[in-house]
């Protein structure tokens, strides 16, 4: 009875190896997640052979391990405060002068970090000079201190990446909302910012508030909340206490960000000819950067232009639509102040295409709208249906 019974758990066992190849890779590829796919590969020596062979796979950076002290929010919190008020003549004295230190200051030292996470020397360097931990070593399917370009080396038939670093790159004050959405090929394609100076909760109604007529329906609509003067002048709270100012710092500081991300994948988009898709995001949800099929090829034919001396792609002449409202309100009950959208697009596309983005009708719009997820889709919609206004940007 008992060698029937071991029998029987044998016959058990050797029911999941007559599983087909196919088979097995459909359920890695579900799996997705590399450090799961790290532990599979330790099963057994036909699990080794086959995980390399993964066509999507999902990377998590836990970590940055950085020689250098974290950025200091403080400084960035100063100066985004500085741009909504203060003195007019220290905001006249040092205006070109903050706005180098908030956006390069914010910029330089994640740019820095970034690079650790994704470049493979770097990461050899920072685990080597970090201090010992105290607690034992990982076993070799953790791979959080590697690279993504070490750990996604050996997979051979890849062609839908998604890369999730542990923070977004751009220190904001809490309570400050600040989304971006870019696609690149050998440069930017296209990117779309939603901003706001706030968030916050809408207060409770007075409980005696008398029923709401026809009139104060529409005035509590989320798309009539506009200033007297906003369909025939700049709204006021735009132009002043560095309300402008402090959205051409979002502006720039997103496309910064993006171009940083963009610049450091070209390892892992060379390594792997089979890419058709990449998407690098953060767990913040602050930024998001994909690439197509198209895109990644068009990269791997014309090689990215650096910005100078930085570790980030050139930025070519951009033509910008920004829409403003002094507040809106969502549906679940969140009020936006100061919200902001901005969506750019390279100056030599647009006048390829007819001089100006095209944001009208249902269809026009939908890249702008696609760059985010609900509440700030209807926020992005809402702010589409208000007046326009048309910027320029030069190379850099």
């Amino acid at each position: 009875m008992e060698g029937h019974e071991g029998g029987e758990e044998e016959g058990l066992g050797d029911q999941f190896e007559r599983l087909p190849d196919e088979v097995l890779l459909d359920v890695f590829g579900r799996i997705g997640d590399v450090k799961a796919l790290g532990r599979c590969a330790l099963v057994s020596r036909r699990f080794h052979a086959l995980v390399p062979l993964v066509d999507s796979v999902f990377v998590r950076v836990d970590c940055v391990i950085s020689d250098d002290p974290p950025p200091s929010s403080a400084g960035s919190a100063q100066a985004a405060a500085a741009a909504e008020g203060g003195p007019p003549a220290a905001r006249g004295r040092g205006a070109l002068a903050h706005l180098a230190r908030l956006v390069l200051g914010g910029i330089v030292r994640p740019i820095q970090a970034l690079g650790q996470i994704l470049s493979p020397a770097a990461a050899t360097v920072s685990r080597r000079s970090a201090a010992p931990p105290a607690a034992p070593a990982p076993a070799a399917a953790d791979v959080s201190h590697h690279s993504p370009s070490e750990v996604l080396r050996s997979f051979k038939e890849l062609r839908r990446l998604h890369i999730e670093l542990p923070t977004g790159e751009l220190g904001i004050e809490d309570g400050v909302l600040l989304k971006w959405k870019a696609d690149f090929g050998s440069t930017l394609g296209s990117c779309v910012i939603l901003g706001a100076s706030s968030v916050s909760s809408k207060p409770p109604p007075p409980p005696a508030a008398p029923p709401p007529t026809a009139a104060d329906s529409s005035a509590a609509s989320p798309d009539s909340s506009r200033e007297p003067d906003e369909l025939g002048n700049i709204p006021e709270s735009l132009y002043t206490n560095g309300g402008l100012k402090l959205r051409v710092v979002w502006t720039i500081s997103s496309l910064i960000a993006a171009s940083a991300r963009h610049y450091l994948l070209q390892p892992i988009i060379a390594d792997h000819s089979t890419l058709e898709s990449l998407d690098l995001t953060d767990a913040d949800g602050q930024g998001v950067l994909t690439m197509d099929k198209r895109q990644l090829q068009e990269l791997r034919v014309r090689p990215v232009s650096a910005s100078g001396n930085s570790h980030r792609t050139l930025m070519p002449a951009l033509s910008m639509r920004l829409w403003y409202a002094p507040h809106i309100e969502l549906p679940g009950g969140q009020l936006l102040k100061g919200a902001t959208l901005v969506a750019i697009r390279p100056s030599e596309d647009v006048l390829r295409e007819g001089g100006g983005i095209e944001v009208a009708g249902p269809t026009g719009a939908s890249w702008i709208l696609d760059a985010f997820e609900e509440p700030y889709r209807t926020a992005a919609q809402v702010l589409l249906k208000r007046r326009t206004y048309s910027l320029e940007m030069n190379s850099f």
